[in-house]
């Protein structure tokens, strides 16, 4: 059975479950309603993992990232951007 996740629903459809784990696209809602789902409680990290094949380094990643530049963070073209950012404020 998979864990229902407000906010990460296939909008299509109108239902409140979250993307089938076959889905391989992550749009930066479904991965904030991930992230959302697991700060609050309703869903265990390990449930995550297991139901979307994700390891919790991949996760935790996605937590940082939405912690450090909010929910625009968690897309994946500004990667590279937001690395070379670190890089000079560190170095």
């Amino acid at each position: 059975m998979e864990p229902e996740i407000a906010g990460a629903a296939n909008h299509r459809s109108g239902t409140s479950s979250e993307p089938a784990p076959s889905n391989r696209r992550w749009t930066v809602r479904r991965k904030a309603a991930i992230v959302e789902a697991v700060r609050s409680g309703r869903v265990s990290l390990d449930t995550i993992c297991q139901a979307y094949k994700l390891s919790i380094e991949e996760f935790l990643a996605w937590e940082r990232d939405m912690d450090r530049y909010g929910v625009p963070g968690l897309r994946a073209t500004r990667y590279q951007i937001y690395r070379q950012t670190d890089t000079q404020k560190t170095g």
